[in-house]
């Protein structure tokens, strides 16, 4: 989610200020009117006392989230083992590079790769050599 505006912040603190409402009536005042979305008694809360300790209203950085599951090097095998079988499936894919790198991750972890490398999930079509395609005539 993205982080509340600064003038939000600055507003919800004046209000706070001037009119010694409660918290909670300060958090149900802007929850409607938020051009942001709704304003949450634990973001008022959070907000005061970030503004009692430290005297700013910015927004904290953010926290970095997951770290990824597999190293360059596997990635890159991974890339490798999709170039030598293109229609793999995302299984045989998870199995073939256990094989070669020790590695167990899950199919999801897979895919989430593949989409950050760019491949896409359609397969090959193999169509019979002498297949003839009916012509319709109207």
């Amino acid at each position: 989610m993205k982080a509340y505006s600064r003038d939000l912040r600055q507003k919800i603190l004046e209000t706070y200020e001037k009119e010694e409402i409660s918290q909670r009536e300060l958090a149900s005042r802007f929850r409607f009117f938020c051009p942001e979305g709704s304003v949450a008694l634990s973001f008022i809360v959070k907000l005061l006392r970030q503004w009692r300790e430290n005297k700013s209203l910015n927004p904290k950085p953010h926290g970095g989230g997951q770290t990824l599951k597999l190293s360059s090097e596997q990635i890159i095998i991974l890339g490798d083992l999709v170039k030598e079988k293109n229609d793999a499936t995302l299984p045989e894919l998870r199995d073939k590079l256990l094989e070669k790198t020790g590695v167990k991750v899950s199919c999801s972890t897979i895919s989430r790769t593949l989409s950050r490398l760019n491949f896409t999930r359609k397969k090959k079509h193999y169509k019979p050599v002498n297949a003839k395609q009916k012509e319709y005539k109207f």
